[in-house]
C-alpha cells in the first residue's frame, strides 16, 4: 500500500496546474464570453494576466484565479501571448493603438495575439499590420461561436484567420484550452468573414423562432412540446434545441432567467450591420439578413439592446 506521505504527493501533482509552455498568457475583455473563456484558460493550465475597463469584471477573473493588469499596455508588457474579446471595431483598435495604454505601446518583440473579437474583417487586416510592424511574431483573427454556456464549458467554435499553418497550430495551443473545434478559415480575416456570415443566418433563425414559437402558444399548444418537436423535425436548428428563447423551456439559458446575459440584442445588431456592410461591398443579396437588421435596431430602440437577443420572442409577444 502507498503511504499517506507518497499518496499526498501525488494528490497535490495531480490537482496542480502547470502551465502549457511557461508563458503567462494575456486577456483583455471579460465580458459574458470573455470570463468564461479566461476562466478556462485558467483551469487548463495557463497563469493569466487580465484586464477590462469594468471594475466588476476584473474582480471576478481574480476571484477565478487571474492576476489583475493596470492596462492593455501593462498586460502586453507582461505577457507573449494574448487573447482579446472585446465589443467592436472601434474598441478593438483603441485598445490594440492607443498610444499612451495600448497593446502596440506595450508590446514584447515576437509576441502572439490573437483576437477573438467579432469585428470587420479589414479591421483585423488592419491591426495585423500594425502589430507586424510592432514586433509582433503573429496576429490572428479567431471568432467564436456557442454562446456563453459554451464560453464557459470550454466547448467554443473558433473561426481562425492566420497567415499560415503554422501561425494557426500555435494559435490552436491557446484556443483548444477554450474550444472543441478551432477551424483555419483562411489568412487573416477569413474568421471574421465567417463568423459575420454565422450571426446573420442565427439572427435569422432566432427571429424564425420567436415567430413560430409564438404562433405555437397563441395556438394554444404547450411550449415544451412544441419545442420537442420541432428539435426532431425539419424545423431544428440550435435556437431550438440549444437556446430556446421561450421562457421556462429550457433551464441554464438567458430566456430563463428575465434574458439576462447570453449575447446582447446590441451586439447582435452590430454584428448584423457587419455582415450587411460586407453585403453592401460584394453585391450580394440579402433580403432576410437586412429585414433582420431592421427588427433588432428596433428592438434596441425599444429597450431590449443589453437584453440577450433570444429577447426577440418578448418582443414579437408584445406587438
Amino acid at each position: 500500500m502507498l503511504s499517506t506521505h507518497t499518496r499526498l504527493i501525488r494528490r497535490l501533482f495531480s490537482s496542480s496546474r502547470v502551465v502549457q509552455d511557461g508563458i503567462k498568457v494575456g486577456f483583455i475583455g471579460l465580458g459574458n464570453m470573455g470570463q468564461g473563456m479566461a476562466k478556462n484558460l485558467i483551469e487548463k493550465g495557463h497563469d493569466v494576466v487580465a484586464f477590462d475597463t469594468s471594475a466588476e469584471a476584473l474582480k471576478v477573473a481574480v476571484a477565478n484565479g487571474a492576476t489583475e493588469g493596470s492596462s492593455p499596455k501593462d498586460v502586453a508588457s507582461q505577457c507573449s501571448k494574448m487573447v482579446t474579446m472585446l465589443p467592436n471595431n472601434d474598441i478593438v483598435r483603441s485598445v490594440f493603438t492607443d498610444p499612451s495604454e495600448g497593446i502596440l505601446s506595450g508590446l514584447q518583440k515576437g509576441s502572439f495575439l490573437i483576437d477573438s473579437s467579432t469585428v470587420d474583417p479589414a479591421v483585423s487586416k488592419e491591426v495585423a499590420a500594425l502589430a507586424k510592424n510592432a514586433g509582433a511574431e503573429c496576429f490572428v483573427d479567431a471568432p467564436v461561436s456557442g454562446g456563453v454556456n459554451a464560453a464557459s464549458a470550454g466547448t467554443l467554435t473558433f473561426m481562425v484567420g492566420a497567415p499560415s499553418e503554422a501561425d494557426f497550430n500555435s494559435a490552436k495551443l491557446i484556443l483548444e484550452k477554450m474550444g472543441a473545434k478551432i477551424v483555419h478559415c483562411g489568412d487573416v480575416g477569413s474568421g471574421g468573414a465567417v463568423k459575420i456570415c454565422n450571426n446573420m443566418l442565427l439572427a435569422i433563425s432566432m427571429i424564425g423562432v420567436s415567430e413560430t414559437m409564438n404562433l405555437g402558444i397563441n395556438l394554444g399548444l404547450d411550449p415544451k412540446l412544441l419545442s420537442e418537436i420541432l428539435g426532431s423535425a425539419t424545423g431544428r436548428c440550435w435556437s431550438v434545441d440549444t437556446y430556446n428563447p421561450v421562457p421556462g423551456v429550457m433551464p441554464n439559458v438567458p430566456s430563463s432567467n428575465d434574458y439576462k446575459g447570453g449575447f446582447g440584442s446590441a451586439l447582435m445588431l452590430k454584428d448584423l450591420g457587419l455582415s450587411q456592410d460586407a453585403a453592401t461591398r460584394t453585391n450580394s443579396s440579402t433580403p432576410l439578413g437586412s429585414l433582420s437588421l431592421h427588427m433588432y435596431r428596433i428592438m434596441c430602440n425599444s429597450g431590449y439592446a443589453q437584453k440577450d437577443f433570444g429577447s426577440a420572442f418578448q418582443f414579437l409577444q408584445k406587438k
